[in-house]
């Protein structure tokens, strides 16, 4: 755990994520046509910033927010997922904090002390840390009972003369199992040490900022039963003309042909597995695998075709992608 400590504190300029930073940006554009944000003025916000949002999507909430905001954000994350040095090594490279829970052993509950630490770090270097308020992933359009962990951050910057800002998010998508997704960014008001009142027990004061965070975010959060349809529709759809999805057919069936053998055989590979993390495995997927794969059908083509003309394919590829996305209404 100290080595984490040192990776995420000490190298801010760690190689690994500059380098995956700038694909990563470009890349969720071809996984979400569209996201809408509330406040994009808070991208570009400061530390220290805590920023306390629910957790719908896994691993891709994490790599969203930080490819979106200005400055480095520090993400905590599950604890077992830091399983083995090369994967620990990965994820403190994205600045990811592992957080254990109680099923994930005790004896493990003792190094969220050293991530904790580490946090309040990165606080008072005026730096911004993501936290996940409900504690674990589910894919779903509800927002469900907070955990203590945040409040006990901002907590204790504040005790520590830290003039921390608690920054709640509300993160919504259209789907979590869907090629092309409408995301749906909704920033709340900041919360401050000023709105905590200084005479409580630390129990207390834990009760009154969960109630002040749950009442922002519950109306940052989409509230939709999965079975609704309707309501699913009201939010997300899309309206289109004519004319753009006339325009818009030809390309996208072509990459929808070009596309569904690399699509499907990893679907196939991981429906049954993922559960909840099905969106992250997907894009994790997609983005390492799919450069390779468009150079393999370009050569393929070119080794067939014996012309130059082949290399477009790089190009035409990813745009008949993006055909494909904006095609989709929701």
């Amino acid at each position: 755990m100290k080595r984490i400590e040192r990776n995420l504190i000490f190298n801010k300029t760690d190689l690994l994520y500059k380098i995956l930073l700038f694909p990563a940006r470009l890349f969720i554009r071809f996984i979400c046509r569209k996201i809408i944000i509330n406040n994009k003025s808070l991208l570009r916000r400061e530390g220290p910033l805590l920023i306390a949002a629910n957790h719908p999507n896994s691993f891709l909430d994490a790599i969203i927010l930080a490819s979106l905001f200005r400055n480095p954000v520090y993400s905590l994350a599950r604890g077992d997922a830091f399983a083995g040095k090369i994967i620990t090594r990965i994820l403190t490279s994205f600045y990811m904090l592992p957080v254990y829970r109680v099923s994930e052993g005790v004896e493990n509950l003792e190094n969220n002390y050293t991530t904790f630490n580490a946090c309040h770090h990165i606080f008072k270097n005026n730096g911004i840390v993501l936290i996940f308020s409900e504690g674990r992933c589910i894919n779903e359009w509800h927002l469900r009972p907070l955990k203590k962990g945040t409040a006990r951050l901002a907590l204790a910057a504040w005790q520590q003369g830290v003039p921390l800002e608690v920054l709640p998010l509300g993160i919504n998508y259209s789907s979590f199992r869907k090629f092309g997704k409408t995301m749906f960014i909704n920033f709340g008001n900041i919360i401050t040490k000023k709105q905590i009142n200084p005479d409580f027990s630390d129990g207390l004061a834990i009760n009154q900022f969960n109630e002040i965070l749950k009442e922002q975010l519950q109306n940052l959060v989409f509230e939709i039963d999965k079975n609704d349809k309707e309501k699913v529709k009201k939010y997300f759809y899309i309206d289109q003309s004519l004319i753009t999805r006339i325009l818009l057919f030809i390309p996208s069936l072509i990459g929808f042909i070009f596309h569904a053998p690399l699509y499907f055989a990893i679907h196939l590979s991981i429906k049954n597995k993922a559960n909840d993390h099905y969106d992250s495995i997907m894009t994790g997927l997609l983005f390492f695998i799919y450069p390779f794969y468009i150079l393999l059908i370009t050569l393929l083509a070119f080794f067939t075709m014996h012309h130059s003309i082949a290399f477009l394919l790089l190009i035409l590829m990813p745009l008949s992608v993006l055909a494909l996305l904006h095609f989709r209404r929701f």
